[in-house]
């Protein structure tokens, strides 16, 4: 293990060494073995890529034309049309509601763009915004998806699970799909149903161990009780709608999830990257391929190096989860009232030591695609070479903000 680092910093190193830093990579070699192995825990289900966890175009192409890897989770319609029209792909399902009515008028009033993407609902309010851009006989058809929520309610009001659709028992997709069918204008051509407290909550957090078994009985007692829900909301909805597709899963369920005889495709994103948050997962974990590289700049003591910027913090539960992990060289840490900060970052630790100014240090970030919000650019390394791709922030499509 400590041979694998020494070789992999020695590589990076070599690929990067004419560029300055701060400097993103996406090993290509890690990237492609994750998205094989994710492929191949999928079995005969496609892959859905969630391009949140990606935010790089050259990089959606690429696991797009592997086997096993079909259409594009985005996660605004502006991004989804750009993507169409930019010939990423022609199946993308955003993944939350829209009410962005320059992205409604544009789908509505291009039928290529209106057979290419599939819009997330979870109350009739979604329809009437769209039919306040383009009334119904003056539109191509809008493709519709009903997002089942997936959290576990195990007793009165305790909720396990993020708060996203208010559509949570089959009786309740069954009477949204109704509604939906008897609305003009619209087709309802799919379901979704993301169990994030399975797939994107680790089951073996690292020293946390009495956390872990909670976790696991968690998700042991949760899992079957959504299988049986969503089979039943599955049933409801296709009483009045022929579905295309029920999508569910994300990279830490894709096996659980394809066995699931109701879903007909996963989706996973955040795997190909391999971000820290996936270390502590007991089933699969990723191969690390996304690193950033900061500088050394100054040596304040003799077991302090500091490198400028690192404050890469990623979104969520505000913990020390959240904080990048510098990786190469092995044996760094965080000075703990300081942490990562936006304009230098103190590394304590023996690797420490040995490092000078203009040395650099091999940051992993906690989750996948926030890291190309910080570059331009991410440096594709291929052996000792790199090659450079453009990310949605260096193309100017901030879709978030």
């Amino acid at each position: 293990m400590l041979t694998d680092r020494i070789s992999l910093r020695e590589r990076l190193d070599k690929a990067t060494c004419h560029l300055e830093t701060p400097v993103a990579v996406i090993d290509l070699a890690a990237f492609d073995d994750n998205a094989e192995r994710l492929a191949a825990r999928a079995g005969d289900k496609p892959i859905r890529v969630a391009s949140k966890s990606v935010r790089c175009r050259t990089l959606l192409e690429r696991v797009l034309s592997r086997p096993g890897w079909r259409g594009v989770m985005a996660y605004t319609l502006p991004e989804a049309v750009w993507l169409v029209r930019s010939g990423v792909t022609d199946d993308v399902l955003v993944a939350y509601p829209t009410v962005d009515r320059a992205g409604l008028r544009e789908l509505t009033t291009h039928p290529e763009l209106a057979a290419a993407i599939t819009l997330m609902v979870d109350h009739p309010s979604h329809l009437d915004v769209v039919d306040q851009v383009a009334a119904p006989g003056a539109r191509p058809a809008v493709r519709l998806c009903i997002d089942l929520d997936a959290s576990w309610r195990p007793a009165g009001p305790l909720h396990i699970g993020v708060r996203r659709s208010p559509i949570h028992s089959a009786a309740q997709a069954g009477a949204l799909a109704r509604k939906i069918a008897e609305r003009d204008g619209f087709r309802l051509v799919g379901v979704m149903c993301y169990e994030a407290h399975i797939a994107g909550v680790g089951d073996d957090p690292p020293g946390q161990a009495l956390r872990g078994r909670a976790i696991r009985l968690m998700q042991s007692r949760a899992f079957p009780e959504l299988r049986q829900r969503r089979a039943a909301a599955v049933r409801a909805v296709r009483e009045h709608a022929d579905l295309e597709f029920v999508n569910g899963g994300g990279t830490g369920s894709v096996s659980a999830t394809s066995a699931d005889p109701a879903v007909t495709e996963v989706t996973a994103g955040s795997g190909l990257y391999g971000p820290t948050l996936f270390d502590g997962y007991r089933s699969w974990r990723p191969q690390p391929a996304a690193f950033f590289a900061l500088s050394v700049v100054r040596r304040p003591a003799p077991r302090i190096a500091t490198v400028l910027g690192g404050g890469w913090i990623a979104s969520g539960t505000p913990e020390a989860s959240r904080l990048p992990v510098p990786w190469l060289p092995e044996g760094l840490r965080f000075k703990s009232d300081e942490g990562a900060g936006e304009v230098q970052t103190p590394l304590l630790g023996e690797a420490a030591e040995r490092l000078r100014p203009g040395d650099r240090v091999w940051f992993r970030h906690a989750k996948a695609g926030e890291l190309c919000e910080h570059v331009n650019e991410l440096q594709l390394v291929d052996g000792e070479t790199s090659t450079p791709a453009l990310t949605y922030r260096g193309e100017g499509r901030a879709f978030l903000g």
